[in-house]
């Protein structure tokens, strides 16, 4: 694919540290009436304050974990669901969660789980191997529309069939009737059975057979998008009282499903041939699910409450009986809502003056070297070091910590062939993408525009995040090799204007950014001005709310676009496959045979050093030459939270951080 509070004597301390700062003396009327009213909305109508309450930037997409593609709705998969395996996110192990490790075949290419007899669903009913052919048949299947069905073309004939499913949708409009959509479907569910390498061999062993050997088969398993879902909760299935003695008797797997019009939440469209699901099935006193937690409340764009599943297998790992979520869009309001003393953690903290805060907490780190020094030879954490020190004095503050991740800030181009409009695409010439690329001073952002410093890379892949790999160099800075780039592609200057031989004139870019951060409209800002400075091009920036912003990205609604990418699991496919031609997450258009070779010879070399550096050339390729995207930094992760208070957050860069290990130590 990225992505806590203090005492309330330490949070008059922080709040007066920052007012001290004349950028926020600026900014604190705007704080104040925007924290009173987001304080009023979020605060004075909720029940009782949860065990452990924390802070969303923006709300929830979807509680369906084989829809989900964005990190805020991972957590609540990682709390609301018990995938086979789980990752360890302090050591990146992997380790067993509702199925025991699997047997792994002499060829590597067969995986045996055995699922634990006493996981169970919230209704009680046994977790089953059924319950994982069903759930990753949904997340294959063309008709879920996932941007992660591709993970799953490791299995054995998973990608024929989708490809084979995909055929049989699109010649669907040749016979339209509710019949044959029943026919396809029922086709389409025994070619699965007969052609992918997904078994129940009985109701506690899941077989699963790779197409070829998998070097991070076994970690793909614990990520969000895999985790299980109860088919007859997702499905909305309508049971007579004898059926639902059946169920409870036998297992869903072992009756006769109901017909389609007597489930709630699926049905066939017989425009489409497609299954069309509806998405009640998540909400409260709906949701039946198998992680530690159990959905209690969710009111829309306000807040979510978890509470502790008491049919958990592994309760000693809950922390909390209660956990709640509280969801606001604006950013300088989520600080001002931290700082009242009633959030134990701040997920993503964005506000304009975050660089003026990380400063607030160098100066503390400054003025306490040698002590933290000491404590951290002692063999305590750094957050146990901060909080053995003396409270902060005005003009710090130790709240507040940049951490760097696994993903990438970057700019990309629609490189489909044609724009929306029917116009020829200039970025669809790889010359015209690195003209652009070559006019970017990345170290001007990162200083001047964001002030965090960020790491300037050149790759998608974070340097030095994997053992063993080398991350690409890039497109380097050179703003007059920019101009040889649009020249060789038969753009020129005429009479200050940039022509081609026809005479037509370059089309204005349509620079188009997500209005979730100011973060976003700032870097646009600038590139704005750094290409039209260097490139003498024309450029009108659209802003667009984050769900037309997602839309308009997978549909090629754009011409260029600011995007960013977390890495799913531990291997740099996690950030190249989405170069792949038909990728879910393939939102510029992008299509290259020899990068698709590339991707599939590395995917059958089973020499792990000779797969690395075909997977280093397929990088070097698309960021030295191709320039579908222009890395611009390392991401980093900016938390607040009160060093000492908050425990269980890991520091790994993957920030698969698990609510049900979250906990604050401050009795409220």
């Amino acid at each position: 694919m990225i992505r806590c509070c203090s005492h309330f004597e330490s949070s008059i301390s922080n709040q007066q540290s920052s007012i001290d700062n004349p950028l926020l003396r600026l900014l604190l009327p705007f704080i104040i009436v925007a924290g009173a009213l987001g304080a009023a909305v979020y605060f004075d109508a909720t029940p009782p304050r949860a065990d452990f309450t924390f802070i969303n930037r923006g709300e929830v997409f979807t509680l369906d974990p084989q829809r989900m593609s964005y990190m805020q709705d991972f957590r609540f998969a990682y709390a609301l669901y018990e995938p086979l395996v789980r990752w360890n996110n302090e050591n990146d192990s992997v380790e067993p969660a509702a199925a025991s490790l699997p047997e792994v075949s002499f060829d590597q290419r067969t995986y045996t789980f055995h699922i634990l007899p006493e996981a169970k669903w919230s209704n009680g009913d046994p977790v089953t191997a059924h319950d994982f052919v069903y759930s990753w048949q949904r997340l294959l299947w063309p008709d879920t529309a996932a941007d992660y069905s591709t993970l799953l073309f490791v299995i054995d004939g998973a990608e024929d069939f989708f490809n084979w499913r995909t055929s049989q949708l699109a010649s669907f409009g040749v016979d339209k009737s509710r019949e044959r959509a029943n026919e396809l479907l029922d086709a389409a569910k025994r070619r699965f059975a007969d052609t992918v390498g997904l078994r129940a061999l009985d109701d506690f062993t899941l077989q699963i057979r790779l197409r070829r050997p998998c070097p991070y088969f076994l970690d793909l398993c614990g990520f969000a998008v895999l985790h299980p879902v109860y088919r007859p909760c997702v499905e909305g299935w309508v049971l007579s009282d004898s059926m639902r003695q059946a169920l409870r008797e036998h297992g869903w797997a072992q009756i006769e499903a109901p017909p389609m019009e007597a489930r709630a939440f699926i049905s066939l469209d017989p425009a489409t041939g497609r299954i069309e699901q509806k998405h009640e099935w998540s909400r409260p006193r709906k949701l039946i699910c198998n992680g530690p937690y159990v959905l209690d409340e969710w009111r829309y764009k306000r807040d979510m409450r978890l509470k502790r599943n008491p049919l958990f297998h592994r309760p000693e790992m809950v922390k909390n009986e209660n956990v709640q979520c509280i969801s606001i869009e604006d950013a300088n309001t989520t600080v001002l809502a931290y700082a009242t003393g009633d959030v134990d953690w701040l997920t993503d903290v964005t506000a304009e003056y975050v660089p003026d805060m990380l400063a607030e907490r160098g100066v503390y780190e400054q003025r306490h070297r040698a002590e933290i020094d000491l404590f951290l030879a002692q063999g305590l954490s750094l957050d146990e070091a901060l909080a053995s020190c003396p409270a902060p004095q005005s003009g710090e503050r130790r709240n507040i910590r940049a951490m760097p991740t696994f993903g990438t800030e970057f700019i990309q181009f629609n490189c489909r062939p044609m724009l929306p409009d029917g116009r020829k695409n200039p970025f669809a010439d790889a010359r015209i993408r690195r003209a652009f690329a070559m006019a970017i001073d990345k170290n001007e952002i990162v200083n001047n525009v964001t002030r965090l410093n960020e790491p300037v890379v050149g790759s998608i892949v974070p340097p030095n995040s994997i053992a063993g790999y080398r991350a690409a160099n890039g497109v380097a800075f050179d703003r007059t090799r920019a101009m040889d780039e649009l020249a060789a592609a038969g753009w020129k200057y005429d009479n200050g204007m940039l022509n081609n031989a026809s005479g037509e004139e370059f089309p204005v870019i349509d620079l188009m950014y997500s209005t979730r951060t100011q973060r976003s409209q700032w870097m646009m800002l600038n590139l704005r001005d750094q290409w039209q400075d260097a490139l003498n091009v024309r450029i009108e920036l659209r802003p667009a709310d984050p769900k037309f912003y997602g839309d308009s990205l997978q549909y090629g609604k754009f011409m260029i676009s600011h995007g960013r990418w977390y890495g799913d699991y531990g291997d740099p496919t996690t950030f190249l496959d989405i170069f792949r031609t038909n990728d879910g997450n393939n939102d510029r258009g992008y299509s290259n045979p020899r990068v698709d070779q590339l991707l599939e010879g590395a995917s059958r070399e089973l020499d792990a050093a000779k797969r690395f550096r075909m997977l280093e050339e397929c990088e070097r390729y698309v960021m030295d030459e191709e320039a579908p995207l222009v890395p611009i930094c390392q991401l980093v992760q900016v938390y607040m939270y009160e060093p000492g208070r908050l425990n269980g957050l890991s520091e790994h860069p993957r920030l698969t951080q698990y609510l049900w290990q979250l906990e604050s130590n401050t009795t409220h």
